[in-house]
């Protein structure tokens, strides 16, 4: 009986450690991995190419974005944005949506590290642009409420192990203490540009402004969705003396076709939030 009793301990274990289906596709795995994702799904996870602006990284359909020999949306031609450029990945759809959803939802921790490397796959596009070294990367903080509710910080962990890729260059140092979110936020769906950055403003702080002053950082997130958590963490970055902020993300929303906007609506809309803001 007790052997009968440990041996299925053993399996519930086993089971939960190393589940029998993939989380996305619910076919049997046939290897051991702590990641209970099968290999053709994540083969599925694709790298965005082309047809994206040069600085934010969203998608361009119209071909008058093309200037100087950059592709650039027309909100980034119209306005510059708090950062030099922003890169990521992929489209936060399919396999990578679901990815990213095990780790933060799930606590499926050893998704971060495939995450990473797509993330450093992502963050290799920069190194041309980068004028010193290492680059300080600042993960996008939780409010110290959400932290203790899910236990980890999900941007931090990616970026510890996009990181860990490059220790031997020595080009990138992880700092994950230097920018805190100090207030919890609503959420951001159905609201206007304008709304979202007085949603976000004062959030953010640099709580050790010695160590970026003068230094260019690379602020990481897991998924960019309309821009407006890490612009605010940009322009808090710069005015504590950070010289340059890039922006990398495992996911990026993209607009479709359909869904593009209007650039007229686009910009008019900035404008207000200009003459809103000052």
């Amino acid at each position: 009986m007790l052997v009968s009793s440990v041996s299925g301990v053993a399996e519930s274990l086993f089971a939960t450690l190393f589940p029998s289906d993939c989380r996305l596709c619910g076919v049997p795995l046939v290897s051991i991995s702590r990641l209970p994702v099968c290999r053709p799904c994540l083969s599925d996870v694709r790298a965005t190419t082309g047809g994206v602006c040069s600085v934010c990284g969203e998608r361009v359909f119209s071909p008058f974005a093309i200037s100087a020999g950059e592709t650039r949306c027309g909100l980034c031609r119209r306005l510059a944005p708090p950062f030099v450029r922003a890169v990521a990945y992929g489209s936060y759809d399919g396999g990578l949506r679901e990815l990213i959803h095990l780790l933060k939802y799930e606590q499926v921790r050893p998704a971060a590290v495939v995450l990473g490397r797509m993330l450093a796959e992502a963050v290799s596009g920069l190194g041309s642009v980068w004028t010193q070294h290492p680059v300080m990367v600042v993960p996008v903080p939780l409010h110290a409420r959400k932290l203790r509710q899910r236990g980890f910080n999900q941007s931090e962990l990616i970026a510890h192990h996009a990181t860990k890729l490059g220790e031997g260059s020595g080009k990138l140092v992880l700092r994950a203490r230097v920018l805190e979110r100090r207030r919890e936020t609503q959420s951001q769906i159905g609201l206007t540009r304008h709304q979202r950055r007085e949603n976000l403003r004062g959030s953010f702080a640099v709580v050790r402004p010695e160590e970026i002053g003068g230094r260019e950082i690379l602020l990481v997130d897991d998924v960019f969705t309309t821009g407006t958590t890490v612009s605010e963490c940009a322009r808090v970055l710069r005015r504590a003396g950070a010289s340059k902020v890039f922006v990398a993300t495992v996911a990026r929303t993209l607009k479709t076709g359909a869904q593009g906007l209007d650039l007229a609506q686009s910009l008019a809309e900035d404008e207000r939030t200009l003459a809103a803001t000052g």
